[in-house]
């Protein structure tokens, strides 16, 4: 009697041991003792037949088991109906996947009936979660199909067919034509417009224009609002279209578009958004005006420049431009008529808060993402059609900000202008119906 209630009194002590344990601590002596197993037998951590190797076949496979063993309503090695002639276990085929950890084989079970359909590791299915995604994330960085296949197979030891690859890149294009048309907000205090041009070889290799919209919101986030692949140069008809859409898509106002100098773009925004304010972007002036000037000039053009831009009044401005028209119109007349032609829509920002000058002076907001997607497009160097290139522009723009803190940024660098947003436009902002 005394041996049983010391035996109890052990066993109880140990169980509280137990259970004293967090899950944490129990998974990290797992994790402890699987390591200290693969070190005693020589068992490198990656790499083929390595631990993590094993894992990743040991996951799929007791998954798989305990699938076959609710199909069939029994457990392995117990008696079944299928010994007398129903359906059971009938062996198992092996499977190579291709994993974060590089290639695995793994056993599928089988039945005698050919009624099973594995839900875990899929009929035909050669890659488990995790490789689309890495895929995905190549891509998007600009990386050619040829490139992933040749990554994946020096990393991981992974054979993926460049066909393969653009299969699985071709999933996002559902998610795209949803993003492309889902509702947006009433309003925004700022609509930025621009286009980056690509290569299609349709036929003929040649440069096709892709529409970026990025908006502003009341609660300073940046929203892309969307792509669009234009049919030949970039035009202001083609950007009625676009704005039109968005109209469409919920944006009854939009309080300033800030655009490049294209001719006509001005009238297309105030035929969409009748009160809203147009402004030239002023590095888009900047850098046409450097297209018509001999490079040793350029420092010595924006210098005689920024007093332009910085004035604190539009007549300053007009003073400050005439000197400039002085000093170089009679070398680059072109550039004087540049300015002139866009003036009315160069100096609305100059009778605004400085907190919003700062801002809308310029489409740094979206040459950002710009830059972002002409790395990815460089890379392909040309497209075979139209859905190709807005696919690679896609990703490009979703592997945006991956951790937040761009996000963050962004919302901060914006809270002033929007409330000088707020003021300027007042009542704008909260709309009282969609």
């Amino acid at each position: 009697m005394v041996t049983v209630v010391q035996a109890s009194t052990e066993i109880g002590l140990e169980d509280t041991e137990v259970a004293r344990k967090q899950p944490k601590d129990i998974h990290q002596e797992l994790v402890s003792e699987l390591v200290q197993q693969a070190r005693a037998e020589g068992m490198d951590l990656v790499g083929e037949n390595g631990l993590l190797g094993r894992l990743t076949k040991l996951v799929p496979e007791s998954a798989l088991e305990g699938e076959i063993t609710d199909h069939l309503g029994y457990d392995k090695h117990e008696r079944s109906t299928g010994n007398d002639g129903g359906n059971a276990r009938n062996g198992t085929r092996s499977k190579t996947v291709i994993t974060d950890v590089g290639p695995v084989e793994i056993s599928v079970p089988r039945d005698r009936d050919g009624s099973f359909e594995p839900k875990i590791v899929r009929k035909r299915q050669r890659r488990l979660s995790g490789v689309d995604e890495m895929v995905i994330s190549l891509a998007a960085k600009g990386l050619t199909t040829g490139e992933i296949s040749a990554h994946l197979a020096e990393v991981y030891g992974a054979d993926v067919s460049r066909q393969t690859i653009s299969t699985i890149t071709d999933k996002v294009l559902d998610g795209m034509a949803e993003w492309q048309n889902r509702p947006l907000d009433p309003v925004y205090p700022v609509i930025f417009v621009d286009a980056i041009h690509v290569k299609l070889r349709e036929g003929q290799v040649a440069n096709r224009p892709i529409y970026v919209a990025l908006a502003v919101t009341v609660d300073g986030e940046r929203d892309i609002l969307g792509l669009w692949a234009g049919d030949g140069g970039e035009g202001a008809k083609f950007w009625l279209h676009v704005l039109t859409e968005i109209k469409n898509r919920g944006v009854g106002d939009a309080l300033m578009v800030v655009c490049d100098g294209l001719k006509g773009l001005p009238q297309a925004i105030e035929q969409t958004w009748p009160r809203a304010v147009v402004q030239t972007c002023v590095v888009h002036l900047l850098r046409a005006s450097f297209r018509y000037a001999a490079r040793q000039h350029w420092d010595a053009i924006a210098k005689a420049l920024k007093p332009v831009y910085t004035a604190p009044t539009e007549a300053a401005a007009l003073e400050r431009f005439m000197e400039f028209a002085e000093i170089w119109g009679g070398k680059y007349p072109a550039i004087v008529k540049l300015w002139e032609d866009a003036w009315a829509e160069f100096v609305p920002f100059l009778n605004f808060d400085p907190e919003i000058r700062r801002v809308i002076c310029s489409t740094n907001a979206i040459e950002s993402v710009n830059a972002r997607i002409r790395r990815a497009v460089k890379a392909r160097g040309h497209f075979p059609n139209e859905q190709a290139a807005l696919k690679c522009v896609y990703m490009a723009i979703m592997s945006l900000d991956p951790t937040g803190k761009g996000r963050k940024r962004w919302i901060t660098r914006w809270k002033a202008a929007l409330n000088a947003f707020a003021i300027t436009f007042e009542g704008r902002l909260t709309p009282t119906t969609r």
